[in-house]
């Protein structure tokens, strides 16, 4: 299937929230800056060229509101709005460009963006080498990690429950171009879900930019995952948000699919959001494999997933 466009990321996601200032305190604390703070609108950073990551809007009512995915140039932007029949907009939000948006076959809002003018990256606190497996390149070079939140470089992935895979599988490749790095199947040609990562031809990127997954629940966002600067920035990070109150849900361990160590964590309204480091990457000519439940479900090492409700231990 020959896709419209081929997308180069997922760029940010959108919320609604009765309180800004509740959910910047905690964006703060789970390592974003502040982009622009509007009477109702809210746009954080990390510490990437990205504009902004994350925003919320002002509602009476929590939730999520979609999320952006970026496309390499405005041609690419084009030939999407001409395919679903859609104008293209100025996007309202720093960095600016243009936006198309699209409603998937759940009813996700999804805003394809071009032509943002990126911010300058935000310099991190300087890292020494590791010293392990018989090479010790850190002499008289003591490691310290200064506390607090981590460092939030991007947004890396979005996960998505979904009411019939197949179909918005067709849908989000069809438009973007995303390529199969695992297809989930609890038994052998019967398949619930994929990570699809995005095709940058030679160009290595993560192991999954959007996750669908056919579950019993109803269609719902399921988790927003953003990287942080790498295994220490996340441990302390995690110290931080534990010491500041904030909810904690699972982590942290690594995953199978994708091997990225993780943890996760909930925003004041209960919404799942990520943290990790240390991802696969893939070009387009890697393919993709099978995942089973086990390895969908289970880690590495580190904390099992906690029972879903209703549901036993994973």
């Amino acid at each position: 299937m020959e896709s419209v466009a081929k997308a180069h990321d997922v760029a940010y996601v959108r919320f609604r929230a009765p309180n800004l200032s509740k959910m910047r305190s905690f964006l703060l604390d789970f390592g974003m800056r502040d982009a622009e703070i509007e009477k109702d609108r809210l746009f954080m950073r990390g510490f990437g060229e990205s504009p902004f990551v994350h925003a919320t809007e002002m509602a009476d009512t929590p939730g999520f509101a979609g999320f952006g995915i970026r496309l390499p140039d405005l041609d690419a932007l084009k030939r999407v709005a001409a395919h679903d029949g859609v104008e293209i907009h100025p996007l309202d939000a720093p960095g600016g460009g243009m936006v198309v948006r699209l409603t998937d076959p759940d009813g996700f809002t999804v805003e394809a963006i071009a032509g943002q003018t990126p911010v300058h990256p935000v310099a991190l606190p300087g890292r020494a080498p590791w010293n392990e497996g018989g090479d010790y390149p850190r002499r008289n070079d003591f490691r310290r990690t200064e506390r607090g939140p981590s460092h939030v470089q991007r947004l890396g992935h979005v996960v998505l429950g979904v009411s019939d895979f197949r179909r918005s599988e067709q849908w989000y490749k069809r438009r973007f171009g995303l390529v199969t790095s695992d297809e989930i199947q609890p038994r052998p040609g019967v398949a619930i879900g994929a990570f699809l990562r995005c095709d940058r031809g030679d160009q290595p990127c993560d192991h999954h930019t959007i996750f669908l997954l056919e579950r019993p629940a109803p269609p719902g966002f399921m988790h927003a995952a953003f990287e942080v600067a790498d295994l220490d920035d996340l441990m302390v990070g995690h110290d931080h948000l534990k010491e500041a109150g904030h909810t904690h849900f699972w982590g942290i361990g690594r995953h199978f699919l994708g091997s990225q160590i993780f943890d996760y964590w909930r925003d004041p309204w209960g919404h799942e959001i990520e943290h990790w480091t240390d991802g696969d990457q893939l070009v387009a000519a890697d393919g993709g494999g099978i995942g089973r439940i086990p390895e969908l479900m289970g880690v590495q090492w580190g904390m099992p997933m906690p029972p879903l409700p209703g549901g036993k231990p994973a």
